[in-house]
C-alpha cells in the first residue's frame, strides 16, 4: 500500500480513545528565544511518554485472530518497547520484547510492568533485532518494526494530522528523525492539509543516517548520544522515499545543542523532554535565520529521560552558563587565609558549595596551597566580579570550569 491522508485519517479514527490526543500549545517564551512563533506538539505527554503507541496500536489491530493468539515480537531499548507492550497487553496479545544486554534496568522494568516479556540479547539494538526477527520466524510471531512498516508509519502520521488540524496556518513543521516513521507519516498528513508547509527533519550528528542515504552515501553513524531515540544506523526503506519527496530540509545538531535544548525545555517551558524529543527545538535554536518570522510547529516526540542523565545535563548547563563555577585560588598556607577567601566570595554574593584544599602536590610550594572552590553564581558577569575581587585582594585565581568566560588572573 502507499500511505494517503485518508489512511492517516482512518488511523486517527481508530486511535480515538486508545491514545491521548496530545495538545498543541503556543510557547511565548520559546518564541521570544527563537525569534519565530513556536507551537509545541506535546507527545511527551502521551501514554508511555512518547508517540510510539500510535503506530503500535494500528499495527496490532491489523492482526487476524490466529496472529493475535500466537503473539508478537519486537526489538527496542525504550519507547517502541513500551508502546508495543502497552497496547499488546490491553488487547490480550502476548508480546516478547528483545533488548540489548546493556539496556538500563529501569527501561526493562517499565516494559515488563506494561505486560510484555523481555529478553536481553546482543550487545547492540541491531543484534537484538536479529534475535527478535529470528524468534518471529521460528515461532510464527509477527515482528512489529519500530518504523519500517506502512501501518506503523500511518499511525505515527496522526501526530502531524493533529498538529496541522490544530494550527492550520503553520509555515513549518520540525520533526526529529531516527528511522523516519513519525516524520514520514506527519509529512503526508501536513502536506495534505497545508500544501505550502515546509517539513523539516532534525538528526543527531552522531547518527545522520537519513541525510546520508538521501545524498547517496552509506550511513555510517555511531557513538554515544543523549538522543538515543533517534540513534538509528539504518533509516527505513518505507520512510525514505516519503521523506525525500516531502521534506525541504534536514538539519543536523550536535550533542551540545541537544543538551542545551533539554535544559531550555525544563528551565524555560517547564517540560521534561528526552534528548530525541528535544532535537526539533535544538534544530530551531541552531538556525534562527532559517525560521525567522515563521510560525513553526515542533513535534516534541518523547519525555522518557533517565533521571541521572537529566540531572547531569542540568548541572552541565549551569556550568556552561557560568552559574556554577570552579575557581582555583592560590593562597599562603597560614591560619585565617581560607576564611578571608570565603568572606570575599560571600561579600560578592557567591554561594560556596564545595572546597578542595590542595597542599600535597609537588608543583605547590610547601608554605603555599591551592584551594579549589565550587561556587554558585548568577551569570558570567557575576563570576568575573568575584574573580576581580579576589585578585584585588592579592590572590591568584583562575577559572577551571568550562564556561563562556575565559578569564585568567
Amino acid at each position: 500500500m502507499s500511505i494517503t491522508i485518508d489512511d492517516i485519517q482512518s488511523a486517527a479514527d481508530a486511535l480515538a480513545g486508545q491514545v491521548l490526543r496530545t495538545p498543541s500549545i503556543d510557547s511565548c517564551v520559546l518564541s521570544d528565544l527563537c525569534g519565530t512563533e513556536i507551537v509545541l506538539k506535546l507527545e511527551n505527554m502521551q501514554i508511555t511518554g512518547s508517540f510510539k503507541p500510535r503506530g503500535a496500536f494500528i499495527k496490532l489491530m491489523s492482526l487476524n485472530d490466529d496472529e493475535r493468539t500466537a503473539g508478537v515480537v519486537a526489538a527496542s531499548a525504550g519507547n517502541h518497547a513500551q508502546g508495543v507492550a502497552y497496547h499488546a497487553h490491553r488487547l490480550g496479545i502476548p508480546a516478547t520484547i528483545y533488548m540489548p544486554e546493556a539496556t538500563p534496568f529501569t527501561k526493562v522494568v517499565r516494559t515488563e510492568l506494561l505486560g510484555a516479556h523481555v529478553e536481553l540479547c546482543g550487545k547492540t539494538l541491531a543484534e537484538a533485532r536479529q534475535f527478535a526477527m529470528g524468534m518471529g520466524e521460528r515461532e510464527g510471531l509477527i515482528f512489529i518494526h519500530p518504523y519500517d512498516d506502512e501501518l506503523v508509519v500511518t499511525g505515527q502520521g496522526t501526530v502531524g494530522l493533529e498538529l496541522s488540524s490544530d494550527v492550520p496556518d503553520l509555515d513549518a513543521m520540525v520533526v526529529p528523525i531516527g528511522g523516519g516513521g513519525v516524520l514520514a507519516g506527519s509529512a503526508i498528513a501536513a502536506k495534505a492539509l497545508i500544501p505550502d508547509i515546509e517539513i523539516i527533519g532534525v538528526e543527531a550528528s552522531a547518527f545522520p543516517s537519513m541525510s546520508q542515504v538521501l545524498k547517496g552515501e552509506k550511513p555510517e553513524g555511531g557513538g554515544a548520544t543523549i538522543a538515543d531515540g533517534i540513534a538509528v544506523k539504518e533509516p527505513g526503506t518505507v520512510t525514505r522515499p516519503i521523506i525525500e519527496e516531502l521534506t525541504s530540509d534536514i538539519l543536523i545538531v550536535d550533542e551540545a545543542a541537544l543538551e542545551n535544548a533539554v535544559q531550555v525545555f525544563i528551565e524555560r517551558q517547564r517540560l521534561v523532554v528526552e534528548g530525541a524529543g528535544a532535537a526539533g527545538l535544538a534544530g530551531v535554536l541552531n538556525n534562527p535565520e532559517r525560521f525567522k518570522g515563521m510560525k513553526t510547529g515542533i513535534v516534541v516526540t518523547g519525555g522518557n529521560i533517565d533521571s541521572r542523565l537529566l540531572s547531569s545535563i542540568l548541572m552541565r548547563g549551569l556550568v556552561r552558563e557560568g552559574r556554577l563555577v570552579r575557581l582555583r585560588v592560590h593562597i599562603t598556607d597560614t591560619p585565617g587565609v581560607l576564611s578571608t577567601v570565603a568572606g570575599l566570595i560571600g561579600t560578592c554574593g557567591g554561594n560556596i558549595i564545595e572546597v578542595y584544599h590542595q597542599r600535597l602536590f609537588r608543583d605547590v610550594p610547601v608554605k603555599e596551597a591551592d584551594v579549589d572552590v565550587v561556587v554558585e553564581t548568577l551569570d558570567v558577569g557575576h563570576v568575573r566580579e568575584i574573580m576581580e575581587k579576589l585578585t584585588q585582594a592579592g590572590f591568584g585565581v583562575r577559572l577551571l570550569s568550562d564556561t563562556s568566560l575565559n578569564t585568567k588572573h
